[in-house]
């Protein structure tokens, strides 16, 4: 009896119904597009981190990392490397050479990293060869050659062909350098990566630094994430002398932002229910206040106000379930393309978003895992938003009403 009496209620008045069912599903739309493309975002700088910056493993001498000292190295790490390479687990690795040092040219002078690597290894573990955006790869038939950032070369006034001086210091403490070409610019998704790391071939920095057929790291890339807690337990009983760091413990600020984004994303959920409960409260008001003759009959003739509470309260979970499958239909559609088609926002700011070490193109993603949590809100929202116009009927005396 109650359920009919609600929906023929709803009803009524059919445009002011149908508003606040649009303003559910409008509100539940805004909140789910907003988990959809934070989720794609963080997505999209996991695979950034992994594809692109730091793989899914390193193994680091464990006193490299403290202070970057080019002495260091990875005890017999050709070795290593082969026992690396012969995972089935492994897509690629590449070992790397690391130093900090200066970069000169006459316009000035900025501090850098250099990473001296295997080119053909290095091209898919970071994908530099498809970074480049100027110049070409590293040309086996020529020495001292490097591969700067785009920001850098921007900031230092480098183009292709121009030379540069890399000073640092070699594994005895000595000062050296060594003059360099540029032969190519690359740009990534994160700007400041691009302004501190330079790359050069192993072998010319190896001279340099006195460490001939060794060096200081090497980079894993797995074929599928799932592996990286297996692999890495792997490695270190392989070899217990060494640092082994997944990309989590490498890049700690990415998994810290991951996580609180998560959070922050239910909180903007919320505070677009908290604005949409208004609305709720304000049509059930006014149903409520247009129904005071009714209301006040139904008690005098003997109907419960637990039944008055009960009617009250189906009438606006009738209004949130109607608007709740548009908003999430709609939701669904509008990530579901964006996530073929991608979401282009260098118009809103590239630049920016590259200094956060996020791409221009978004790949939102519908957030099925976090549904339930979107219900949960949605359902809680309509639950508190019909307590007051609920309270406000319970109050009413059925003499003062049926005087109105």
């Amino acid at each position: 009896m109650i359920l009919m009496m609600a929906w023929r209620n709803i009803w009524r008045n059919k445009m002011r119904s149908l508003v606040i069912i649009l303003s559910i599903a409008l509100g539940l739309f805004a909140g789910i597009s907003v988990l959809g493309l934070y989720q794609g975002m963080m997505k999209s700088r996991v695979r950034n981190v992994i594809d692109a910056e730091q793989s899914h493993l390193q193994i680091h001498n464990p006193n490299f990392k403290k202070d970057y000292e080019p002495k260091f190295v990875l005890p017999n790490g050709p070795s290593v490397l082969k026992m690396v390479d012969a995972l089935p687990q492994v897509k690629a690795s590449s070992p790397r050479s690391i130093t900090n040092g200066m970069l000169a040219t006459a316009s000035g002078s900025s501090g850098v990293q250099i990473n001296g690597v295997i080119p053909d290894m290095e091209y898919k573990t970071s994908q530099l060869k498809a970074k480049i955006i100027e110049g070409k790869p590293f040309d086996a038939a020529r020495k001292n050659q490097v591969i700067i950032g785009k920001k850098l070369a921007t900031r230092m006034k480098l183009k292709t062909g121009a030379k540069l001086v890399l000073t640092f210091t070699d594994t005895a403490g000595n000062l050296v350098s060594g003059a360099f070409r540029v032969a190519a610019i690359y740009r990534s998704d994160n700007a400041p990566l691009d302004e501190k790391n330079v790359y050069v071939n192993i072998k010319d920095l190896d001279n340099l630094l006195n460490i001939p057929g060794a060096f200081h790291e090497i980079a894993i890339l797995l074929k599928n994430d799932g592996d990286v807690g297996q692999v890495q337990q792997l490695l270190k009983q392989k070899f217990p002398g060494y640092q082994v760091e997944n990309w989590r413990e490498i890049s700690p600020e990415t998994d810290l932002l991951v996580k609180t984004t998560d959070q922050y994303s239910y909180i903007i959920m919320v505070i677009i229910m908290f604005a949409l409960a208004f609305g709720i409260i304000n049509t059930m008001l006014m149903a409520i206040l247009e129904r005071t003759r009714e209301i006040g009959m139904m008690v005098a003739l003997g109907t419960t106000r637990i039944r008055i509470f009960l009617l009250i309260l189906t009438e606006t979970i009738f209004i949130t379930i109607t608007g709740t499958p548009i908003g999430i239909a709609a939701g669904w559609f509008i990530i579901n393309y964006f996530n073929k088609h991608g979401l282009d926002v260098s118009g809103m700011g590239g630049e920016m978003m590259s200094s956060f070490g996020f791409g221009t193109m978004i790949y939102p993603e519908f957030p099925i895992g976090k549904l339930f949590g979107v219900l949960v809100i949605v359902i809680s929202t309509a639950l508190i938003s019909c307590l007051f116009p609920a309270m406000k009927a319970l109050r009413l005396r059925p003499s003062e009403a049926l005087a109105r």
